[in-house]
């Protein structure tokens, strides 16, 4: 699943590639702007860790889980 967050003061976004489920994204989202926590942490597919303050995230945007086909499909 990729994730963007907009930092605020920043022209660029936060890209995350994240194998963790909608749900589990949007309930560790939604515990950091509520105040239950002072970082957004977040895991990529490869194990990096993202803490983003909660006081400078402007957005976050969750895509699709889906992943894409890559190559020709005879059809």
């Amino acid at each position: 699943m990729e994730i963007k967050i907009g930092i605020a003061e920043s022209n660029r976004e936060l890209v995350v590639q994240s194998k963790d489920s909608a749900d589990d994204i949007k309930k560790a989202v939604a515990d950091a702007l509520a105040g239950r926590s002072e970082l957004l942490e977040l895991a990529d597919e490869k194990g990096k860790q993202y803490l983003v303050p909660v006081t400078r995230i402007s957005y976050v945007e969750l895509g699709t889980s889906e992943s894409r086909a890559v190559g020709f499909n005879a059809s």
